[in-house]
């Protein structure tokens, strides 16, 4: 079968293309949807394809595409590096290839992670077990064995721990192995290593992780060894999808979301920037209230606490919601932030391209909304150096004893 091949550009629309009625109904039903088809004005045979925030590859039907980034390709294996290892950057983006494509740049430095991961043997640690047996170990579950056996023994309900390489950390590396396999890998040594990998993970559980829900790991001494590894595990799990037909893949795609890129860069280098004043970024914090019965939930992107007063608010946005001849949800939710933090201003950080720098008064209760804009084309250096500054300037006069009154933003 003869398969079509197109690339798409981030945001960006491709005219008049031909596809089959088959290619536009499995476009279509992809969930989240990363481009928008529709039937090209002047001829209902050829469709308009508009790309979403969604970056990577997508294959349904007879149909091979690509999303590529407005962002060049290495300084988005920047921001995802960073996000994943705000210590340890350097070294987890050295080893990403530098390719076209997303996926072949990130698929060999997950490899070679994994490699450094398990090369000094499998981690292991302890594990919660519930179990039945005819000896005791660990604690008897008293209330199961009333409720399961009447109090009679054995067996015996048991509770104990377990030390097994069955662990969390092994499960989502085993797990993003077998989403690899499903995916169309081009690279012989790239497949015999997953082959590898598998053999080594035998003994640990294959789970099958929600994309929407990958649990995190709380790293220590004890597994930080794994970190680089479990992390693209993590963003792998994420990024694909499969949809199974009747012993087939009918479709299959592994995109990233840029939005979320963006975001998570933001709260992890901006984090780290207020972190060496003293103080603590907190991302996606749910305490504001905009209504006095505490019924309006808001979740800023980025906040500063010290006790129960906010000193810093703003929200990260790729992309800008809205037109300037129109309304601006971006705007009205700062400003929902602010009044919220009961606080003079805040910021409202865009990558660049989407607004220019620029501080917004509003009338009646004064808010000053700040906008900003981060240069992503600049070199890694370049872009935390932006970061830096930002967070000096945010942060100017903010510090303060506890319990003294907050001072007013340099805004």
């Amino acid at each position: 079968m003869t398969r079509t091949r197109l690339t798409l550009n981030e945001y960006r629309t491709a005219e008049s293309v031909p596809l089959t009625d088959a290619q536009v109904r499995s476009l279509r039903s992809l969930e989240p949807n990363p481009v928008q088809v529709m039937p090209h004005p002047s001829d209902p045979s050829l469709y308009d394809l508009t790309a979403t925030s969604l970056v990577g590859l997508i294959n349904v039907e007879d149909l091979d595409l690509e999303i590529r980034p407005k962002l060049a390709i290495d300084r988005l294996l920047f921001l995802l590096s960073y996000s994943m290892d705000p210590a340890h950057w350097r070294s987890l983006h050295a080893e990403f290839e530098e390719r076209d494509s997303l996926f072949d740049a990130i698929v060999p430095g997950f490899v070679f992670q994994v490699r450094q991961a398990l090369k000094r043997g499998l981690l292991q640690g302890y594990r919660v077990q519930e179990d039945a047996d005819i000896t005791v170990r660990g604690r008897i579950r008293v209330s199961e064995q009333i409720r399961r056996h009447y109090g009679i023994a054995p067996p015996i309900e048991l509770r104990y721990d377990e030390f097994t390489e069955d662990i969390l950390e092994n499960q989502l590396l085993k797990a993003a192995i077998h989403r690899l396999w499903k995916l169309r890998i081009r690279s012989s040594w790239i497949r015999q290593a997953l082959r590898e990998f598998d053999l080594v993970l035998q003994n640990v559980s294959l789970v099958e992780f929600p994309r929407h829900s990958i649990p995190e790991i709380r790293f220590t001494r004890l597994n930080q060894r794994y970190r680089p590894a479990v992390q693209l595990a993590r963003l792998i799990l994420r990024a694909t999808s499969f949809d199974l037909g009747t012993g087939a893949v009918a479709a299959s795609e592994f995109l990233v979301n840029m939005n979320q890129v963006f975001e998570e860069f933001v709260e992890a280098a901006l984090g780290e920037s207020i972190a060496r004043c003293g103080l603590r970024l907190r991302p996606q914090d749910d305490r504001l209230r905009l209504d006095l019965d505490r019924r309006i939930r808001l979740v800023p992107d980025i906040s500063v606490w010290q006790g129960g007063r906010c000193l810093l608010i703003g929200d990260v946005k790729y992309k800008r919601t809205g037109d300037n001849r129109g309304s601006n949800p971006d705007i009205y939710q700062l400003l929902a932030y602010t009044i919220a933090a009961d606080l003079p201003g805040g910021v409202l950080i865009y990558a660049k391209g989407e607004d220019e720098p620029r501080v917004h008064i509003t009338r009646i209760v004064e808010k000053q909304l700040r906008v900003v804009a981060l240069d992503l084309e600049l070199s890694p250096e370049g872009i935390l150096e932006q970061i830096d500054s930002l967070a000096a300037d945010l942060l100017h006069g903010v510090e303060q004893p506890t319990g003294a009154a907050p001072h007013r933003l340099p805004f």
